[in-house]
Formats: structure tokens, sequence, C-alpha cells
């Protein structure tokens, strides 16, 4: 999160503007293009599935600066963006004591015959200058090695506070230029932070950069807090809060820190969803010894019921085109997973594997569906995917307890949370940690948090 001391002013309050190769993209930043030395060119991307067997080796030296000031954040935004790529599985860094020079932070074209001994396919030039009233410009080059040619050039001028983000961001643009995909490194984590001993845990909506920067805590814990869920389009997260003994879904501002209730139903509210567009939210209704779906209009705060079986529907999550929501239910006996048109009706079952099927999330691309399963032959919880036909399941982790899949804004990798097994009546030995996955199962490494934590949710790019 771009740091501001100021708690009120939000994320995209502090977008300036942006031009240039960026333009489309809600950078805070006012961004233009840099154009590549004669005879520069383009490069042809690598395949994500050959980059998770043989990931892209790549260069990043520090970016020059002209003073000692500009050098050392030069050194910290090249560091950000090493740790986002390496960090992803699909680049390999290559080690500075193999570098023969320093990268070049002029406009002219680095010596490739320098870079070719060192392995690396790509690199990363630049430089930083800290600007009067606390502004900075940073500007970078990515190159193709082997032909000799530059791939991007993009300059950046913004608040000097802002340079994480910067580096997020450029990160992103490698990531895409090299791999075809867009990135997921200018975003952030909302999830709930635990503390306490077990049987009298705290919990506190909490959030942070994708990279466990910029961790701070958004509620007091003077009530419980579960499953948050971003808007979007806005600075705004939908949660359950126990509030005044009394579960119902709120709405938290992230630039006012104001808290409102959605809705005013006779039973407990839970397990909020926004729509793709963000004009409507869904969410689970208890209704007597069961629970329903129902969509809430956010203009007029209108609900409208989607199912009415008289048995357990839960955890609605849309599908990208906002077309369809997939769902979980125990109306044919156990909980499984099913998809129903966005106004309700139609209802389909499409998980039939080993177990009870939950929490389905829709992946961002809409051709997966991402659930938590606990098989009982193996008392064992998994993380999976399938199509959203049900065809193609494939487990991605198993664990004593691992719950709460969320995809990044790609759809390329999931976050979920894995619980330890306590070791004694006291819950001595048990913890909670947010864990990060690729969608084929491969890189999985945990994310760091200063307490325990779980129900994690990944913000839209760039917010």
């Amino acid at each position: 999160m771009i740091h501001s001391s100021n708690p009120s002013v939000g994320r995209r309050g502090l977008i300036a503007g942006a031009a240039g190769l960026l333009a489309a993209a809600p950078v805070p930043v006012f961004a233009q293009a840099v154009a590549p030395p004669a005879g520069g060119g383009q490069s042809a991307v690598i395949d994500v599935n050959r980059a998770r067997s043989e990931p892209i080796p790549i260069a990043i030296p520090d970016l020059g600066g002209a003073d000692g000031s500009s050098a050392q954040l030069g050194q910290q935004i090249g560091g950000v963006i090493s740790a986002d790529l390496a960090r992803s599985g699909l680049f390999r860094l290559i080690d500075r004591t193999a570098f023969i020079e320093a990268g070049s932070p002029s406009a002219a074209a680095p010596n490739f015959q320098n870079w070719k001994p060192t392995g690396a396919q790509a690199l990363v030039t630049g430089s930083v200058q800290i600007l009067g009233g606390g502004q900075v410009r940073v500007e970078f080059r990515l190159w193709d090695i082997l032909p000799g040619t530059q791939i991007q050039g993009t300059a950046y001028t913004t608040a000097q506070s802002n340079w994480r983000r910067i580096a997020h961001i450029m990160a992103d643009v490698i990531y895409e230029r090299l791999l075809g995909e867009k990135g997921y490194f200018d975003t952030r984590i909302v999830y709930i932070s635990a503390t306490g001993p077990r049987d009298r845990r705290t919990k506190r909506l909490a959030i942070m950069d994708q990279d466990s920067e910029n961790n701070r805590l958004l509620t007091d814990g003077s009530w419980l807090v579960l499953t948050p869920r971003f808007h979007p389009t806005k600075d705004e997260i939908a949660f359950m809060s126990y509030a005044n003994n009394r579960p119902r879904v709120y709405l938290f501002d992230l630039g006012s820190g104001r808290q409102t209730v959605l809705g005013d139903f006779a039973g407990m509210t839970f397990a909020p969803r926004f729509a793709p567009d963000g004009s409507s939210l869904v969410m689970a209704v208890s209704d007597g010894g069961g629970s329903d779906i129902v969509s809430v209009e956010l203009g007029s705060r209108t609900p409208r019921r989607l199912t009415q079986s008289g048995s357990i529907d839960v955890s609605p999550c849309y599908s990208p085109d906002g077309s369809q929501i997939a769902f979980a239910s125990d109306r044919g006996g156990d909980q499984q997973i099913y998809v129903m048109g966005a106004g309700g009706g139609g209802a389909k079952r499409i998980s039939f594997g080993n177990g009870h099927y939950a929490t389905p999330v829709w992946s961002p691309r809409g051709d997966l569906i991402a659930f938590t399963r606990y098989a009982g032959d193996t008392a064992n919880f998994a993380i999976g995917v399938m199509h959203p036909d049900g065809s193609g399941e494939r487990i991605l982790s198993e664990g004593w307890l691992v719950e709460g899949p969320t995809f990044a804004p790609n759809g390329r990798v999931l976050m979920f949370y894995r619980e330890t097994r306590s070791q004694d009546a006291r819950g001595r030995g048990f913890s909670s940690r947010l864990v990060s996955v690729d969608i084929t199962g491969f890189n999985e490494r945990p994310a760091e948090t200063p307490t325990d934590a779980s129900d994690p949710a990944w913000s839209p790019l760039g917010t």
C-alpha cells in the first residue's frame, strides 16, 4: 500500500494521472514511454509452462542515481523488483557476482557482450532522480540480451513515498512483457489477523501489500470478524462482523475507516462477495435451519432472494462476467458445489469427487473454480481447482486444515490459509498461516504476516 501519514487518504485518491505506455492502468504517477535506441525492437515472450520448468534468467542491477540518496533509492527499487519476480517462481535472478559491469542508467544500449556470459536472457537497467518537492523520477528499460534489443522503456514521476509501488508496477510490466500475462505485484491482501490462545482468539481485519509489506490493522478486535472481500473498483471491503453480538455483513471504507451494516435481515448474514461490476453484493442469509443466497443492490440496498431450497446454501461467488454464481449447498444430502444463473434458478451440481466441497471461488479468467475439499476417509482438507462444468478437478495442496482460496487478479496464483494441529489441549503448537501456490500446484510458499492469519482475499490489480 502507498504509505501516507493520513490514514484517510485512500490509495485511489493518490492517483495523479498517467500517460504513455501505461495510460490505461490506474497508476499513481505520471508515466511516459522511453524511446528505444536506434535499431531497437521487440522480443517474443516465453511460454509460462516452459518458465515453470526453466525459469527465465534475468539480471537486475541496482538502478543508478547521480547522488547518494538517488542511488540508495535505486538499490531499494531494484531489490523489490527482484524479490517480486523471484517469488513468482518463473524467473531466475542472476547472481550479482557474475556481473561484469553495472547496469547503465543512460539511454544508450548496454554492452550486451558483457552480459551474455552471465547466462541472462533479459536485463533491466534504469536510473532514479530525486526531484524537488518530494518528487522522484524513475526510468527503466527492459532488454533482450541475445538479439540486443529493447523490449520496454518507461519513465515514472511520482511522490517519493510511492517508491515501493513503482517497483511493483515495474515488476508487473517485466512479467507481462516476458510472459505474455498480466502481473499481480501491484496488489494488496486483506485477511484476518489472529492473536491470543486458540480458545480465545482476538481477530482483526488486516491489510498488506502482496509482498507482506505495509501491514496494518483495520479493526480493534472488539468483535470477531471473518471473510473480508475487496470491492472491484472502490477502496472498500465487505466482511462479516459479530458487532453487538449480531453476526452481519458490513462494508468497510478504507479511506475513512467507516463501517456500515448491509441491510436489515432477521437472520444472520455472512460470506459476502461483490459482483464483478461492483453494483451489487451476494451473500448468505440464515433462514430457520438453513440459509439462502441473497443479492443486494448497493445503491438502493434492495435485496433479492436467489435460492429457496430449504437447505444450507452458502459461499456464493460470481463468474467474472457476472452471468453465473457458484455456491456450496447440502441440498443433495452433503455439501457440494453448484452453479446457477446470476438471477437464481437452474442450479447444477458440478463437484463429484471424494468428499465434501466448500468455498468456491471463480478465477478472474473464468476458466477455473477453486474450492476447499474435505475427504472423510483421510480426515484431511485440500485446496483444488476444477473447470466450471466440474471437469478437470485437480488438488493443489493438502493438509490437516487448508481452506479459503482466493485468486490473484491474473488468475495465475492462489492464496489460502493453512492451520497446524495443536500439540496439546492448551493449543500449544497451533498456527494459522497464509500460503500461495501456482494454479498448477507449483511454487507453494508461505506469506509472511506478523500474527497468525486466515481468510485471505486478493485485491484487483492496481488497487
